[in-house]
């Protein structure tokens, strides 16, 4: 009767220790690697934070016409200046700390030279009834 009690309290223990022994520290190179990309990260936002400008000028302006090459982007591209390049030296200076995430970027697009890309329309297809 005890034996088999045993057995499954053993089998729990062994279950229960094995994605411990498992996990395995990162390698020091792999962390002093991803702390250079986040510190080139931050300096390339903070010395390109000023494309934000024309960039989301051209981005807003077609997707809203007029109103937003003239009004809307020039508002939305100094906000992002300001926001890229004090997101830019938050990476520089914090690099050795391995926030957000796992020294992951803080910002999206990353850099300022991707996201051209026009808007995917997501919203659903209404089909026309037919005749």
């Amino acid at each position: 009767m005890k034996r088999t009690a045993v057995v499954p309290l053993l089998l729990l223990a062994v279950l229960l220790i094995i994605p411990f022994s498992a996990y395995a520290e990162p390698q020091p190179e792999m962390i002093a690697e991803k702390m250079a990309i986040k510190f080139s990260r931050g300096v390339a936002n903070t010395f390109t934070g000023l494309a934000e400008l024309p960039k989301q000028t051209i981005l807003t302006g077609r997707d809203m016409g007029t109103i937003g090459y003239v009004v809307v982007g020039p508002l939305k591209g100094i906000g992002m200046t300001f926001y890229r390049t004090f997101i830019g030296m938050t990476e520089a200076i914090f690099f050795a700390v391995p926030q957000p995430g796992y020294y992951d970027p803080m910002i999206f697009p990353t850099y300022v030279w991707e996201g051209w890309e026009p808007k995917r329309d997501t919203s659903p297809i209404i089909l026309e009834s037919s005749k």
